[in-house]
């Protein structure tokens, strides 16, 4: 019996991958407040995305359903870049990455319920190796210019206007988007 999937994010991006891949799905949006206690940027994400797909779960019929819940971070020499306060913050930011390697983490809990309830927990971060082209200030303007970094994690999106700056990555394109999605595949297709 072929299981529903829930997507426990609200994210557009996600919902385009999970679609462009071929998946059936619903979208559910956790309300609970993103609490963590880890303080590497890895562990964070796989807590997130474990406290999301956990709080769906709770409010949904436990038989053959998947809640895929999922949290991207970038991080840079250890510390997470979350979405800019402002501006300044957004100029920060791109400064600190510029010319430099940084990592991008996606954890990614999925939550497998058969079709007595029971459930299988996979809880992992992927991660993937970016590097930034050097930018000069008047580069860095002309991106914030466009607006699109305004809630963006680390201020930037890898599949919009800053794709010029990318020199290049090691590891999965869509975990930087914000959903490894070949990770979840073969996940769900070992889990059927």
């Amino acid at each position: 019996m072929k299981k529903k999937i829930i997507l426990a994010s609200g994210s557009p991006r996600r919902r385009e991958i999970m679609e462009q891949a071929g998946y059936t799905f619903e979208i559910k949006v956790s309300q609970k407040e993103e609490i963590y206690h880890s303080t590497a940027p890895d562990e964070v994400v796989k807590e997130l995305s474990l406290l999301k797909a956990e709080d769906i779960a709770k409010n949904i019929g436990r038989e053959n359903v998947v809640i895929i819940g999922a949290d991207t971070v970038v991080a840079h020499k250890g510390k997470i870049l979350g979405k800019p306060k402002d501006d300044g913050d957004a100029f920060s930011m791109i400064q600190g990455i510029q010319g430099d390697v940084h990592f991008v983490y996606t954890g990614i809990t999925i939550l497998s319920f058969d079709e007595n309830g029971n459930k299988t927990i996979v809880n992992e971060a992927i991660g993937t190796k970016v590097f930034v082209d050097s930018m000069t200030e008047e580069e860095i303007q002309a991106y914030l210019a466009t607006g699109e970094h305004r809630d963006k994690a680390g201020s930037y999106a890898i599949q919009g206007k800053f794709a010029p700056y990318i020199e290049k990555i090691e590891g999965d394109y869509y975990n930087v988007v914000g959903l490894p999605i070949s990770y979840i595949r073969k996940t769900l297709k070992n889990l059927q």
